[in-house]
């Protein structure tokens, strides 16, 4: 079995640096006149102010193939050039604490996971933003303080290799994997803490762990870092099913004619990703534009539904159906007891049942 140890973990992250942002953040924010400014003439005072601008600067988690559906559109439009720096979840955190605890103002847009952009807004390096198209939006997509809002809704779902495994042959219940037939076939995304925390809640912690413990006992795990690699390892055959893999990802690989097709055990676990604008945004008003385009039905959003994404515009339909026992990840909760689920989770899965 393959084991990968985990390289960052979140709160160890926000801990280190929690000294320095204490005394580095100024308790003042750059004008906000137009991030919580609702009037009649609010698209043309804030395309007006961003064309002043002229640019912004997004960090992000958004794999490069998909930005290149993101980005021009909005540059094409609005004749705005967006500065990208993109890198997994980790590092996006990192860099932008990191500059904000050193003083250094360069990000403007940050996108990536809804429990990473709520330890941003914790730390203050986010701003509150009033948008119209909130209304417009799931309601869970945006939190009470409003210092990001959710864009897509990620649904981790299982993936099985067609011509290893038979459709009538899929368990019906997390319970069924405990079937020996299943022996050597299960894989799991060595990050999916925010899954199996959300899963376990659900079930029932103590029952939870001990079912997956079980199952991994009997049956081994593979332990793979990157939820693309894990989609590829089932197309290849390598890992049969994988329990954790996000949907768009083998809908779109069986669209192109890939040996794999999805199914969802209940109750299916689904977290948001989202977009947040910097406090200290050097250009905040060309930030609030790209915001607005990421949420409306019209802009982003059309293109995250064209990807194979689920919207979080409720204008757009849902490409996922209505049967769904569909239950989020709360971001406050993983981010307050991160490190007991991080724990947990290796305790389960951390050897990969060798």
């Amino acid at each position: 079995m393959v084991v990968v140890p985990r390289i960052y973990h979140m709160r160890r992250l926000i801990l280190a640096m929690l000294a320095m942002l204490a005394t580095a953040l100024p308790s003042f924010a750059r004008d906000a006149s137009l991030l919580l400014y609702n009037g009649p003439d609010r698209a043309q005072k804030i395309l007006a102010a961003a064309k002043e601008e002229g640019s912004l600067t997004l960090y992000t988690s958004l794999e490069v193939k998909n930005l290149q559906y993101l980005i021009p559109p909005f540059e094409k439009k609005y004749g705005i050039k967006v500065n990208v720096w993109r890198a997994g979840t980790s590092m996006v955190l990192q860099r932008t604490m990191t500059e904000a605890a050193a003083g250094r103002y360069v990000v403007d847009v940050i996108h990536f996971g809804a429990p990473q952009l709520e330890a941003l807004a914790r730390e203050k390096i986010l701003q509150p933003v009033q948008s119209p198209v909130f209304s417009e939006l799931m309601a869970a997509a945006v939190p009470a303080h409003h210092e990001w809002a959710g864009t897509i809704l990620q649904l981790y779902v299982q993936a099985y290799n067609t011509k290893l495994v038979k459709k009538a042959d899929l368990p019906k219940t997390y319970e069924d994997l405990l079937d020996p037939k299943w022996q050597g076939k299960l894989g799991i995304e060595a990050k999916s803490e925010s899954w199996y925390a959300t899963l376990l809640q659900a079930m029932g912690e103590e029952k939870g762990k001990k079912l997956f413990q079980d199952i991994v006992k009997r049956n081994g795990m593979s332990v793979r870092y990157g939820y693309s690699l894990l989609d590829n390892l089932v197309i290849a055959g390598e890992v049969p099913l994988a329990l954790t893999v996000y949907q768009h990802m083998p809908q779109a690989a069986k669209e192109k004619g890939a040996p794999i097709d999805w199914f969802a055990l209940k109750p299916t676990i689904a977290r948001f990703n989202g977009i947040g604008i910097a406090r200290h945004a050097p250009h905040p008003n060309a930030a609030l534009l790209f915001y607005d385009y990421m949420l409306s039905a019209t802009g982003a959003q059309k293109a995250f539904a064209a990807m194979g994404y689920v919207p979080a515009n409720t204008k757009l339909p849902s490409n996922i159906g209505t049967t769904l026992d569909i239950k989020l990840v709360d971001p406050v909760e993983e981010l307050d007891h991160v490190e007991k689920w991080n724990k947990s989770f290796d305790e389960v899965f951390g050897n990969g049942g060798g």
